[in-house]
């Protein structure tokens, strides 16, 4: 049986390395010697491809695939699904926080518990506040939006068999969202408990404005819900707005020279503006989605390939 890792990278030049050897020591120790890794530099600003470029020049099963610019994590691992040989396909980072030491328990849920995938969960996550409520917002849209089961806990580190990210590969959108993909392919999905390590180098390159379209990518491709949710809201306010008109004309009625209030008038009609244009931007939205996918906007641009030809060779 043949492992395939595939990591994305990202400002990774002085903690790639250290991952590599954890990964080919854990390799060796369990005796495996029929696995590949596949490192994706997604544009990175400092020298992480020349970092990959070492490493795929001391290794023939390191795969070096370079992005002509910034597309994104998921896109990232979109790109390495492509170019996996393995029978098993583990996901991790590559900042080290992700313990490739313990990969073992993953394989074991998958191999031998016959899991389509096994995702990581930490019982003490070292990420920084922002971090973690970033990724406390993601489990709650993933369990409204994408019918995630609350007690399965979603992570970067996962392994998942073959044919789950072949299946996977058949989604052409522009905007890949990798845990909706795994959740429309399959419901027989497992936890692991691993350990999660402090980041010796750097931050996160997930700000606020990342994390933002992460989640506009997850409801937007993979869920109607959102248009639902603005068709139940501007309902129940065209029936509150018709409640309201009969009290008015009740009360005129009733006290013909009472005057009704400007401010309360000027209220509604802000409160139905900012309504209606809330649900104008979520439709198009959806609308520039589509544009873009008949557009044939890719997922990702590969500029430069290392190593792959070789391994093909050697398979």
């Amino acid at each position: 049986m043949k492992y395939s890792f595939v990591i994305p990278c990202y400002r990774s030049e002085k903690t790639l390395g250290k991952v590599i050897d954890e990964i080919q020591a854990k390799m060796s120790e369990m005796n495996h010697q029929d696995y590949e890794i596949i490192l994706i530099n997604d544009c990175s600003p400092d020298n992480t491809w020349g970092t990959i470029r070492n490493l795929c020049s001391k290794n023939e099963n390191i795969i070096g695939i370079n992005h002509a610019k910034n597309f994104g994590q998921h896109a990232a691992l979109m790109a390495g699904f492509h170019f996996v040989s393995g029978d098993i396909v583990i996901c991790l980072d590559d900042d080290g926080q992700t313990p490739a030491n313990e990969v073992d328990k993953l394989l074991a849920k998958v191999i031998d518990e016959d899991y389509d995938v096994a995702y990581a969960e930490y019982a003490h996550k070292q990420h920084s506040g922002f971090r973690n409520w970033g990724s406390h917002v993601n489990k709650v849209m993933t369990e409204v939006m994408l019918g995630k089961p609350k007690e399965l806990y979603i992570s970067s580190y996962f392994a998942a068999k073959r044919y789950i990210v072949d299946e996977m590969l058949n989604y052409k959108g522009a905007y890949p969202y990798v845990i909706g993909l795994v959740l429309r392919t399959t419901r027989n999905i497992c936890n692991v408990e691993v350990n999660h390590r402090e980041r010796t180098e750097g931050a996160s390159g997930y700000n606020f404005k990342k994390l933002l379209g992460l989640w506009m990518n997850g409801f937007t491709s993979f869920s109607i819900l959102p248009l639902r949710i603005a068709s139940y809201g501007g309902s129940a306010i065209a029936f509150i707005g018709f409640i309201y008109a009969l009290y008015v004309i009740i009360r005129k009625i009733v006290a013909p020279t009472e005057y009704l209030g400007w401010s309360s008038t000027m209220a509604v009609l802000l409160i139905l503006g900012g309504l209606i244009l809330l649900v104008l931007g979520l439709i198009g939205e959806y609308v520039g989605r589509i544009f873009i996918s008949i557009n044939n906007s890719p997922q990702y641009v590969i500029k430069n390939i290392i190593n792959y030809d070789s391994v093909e060779n050697k398979n």
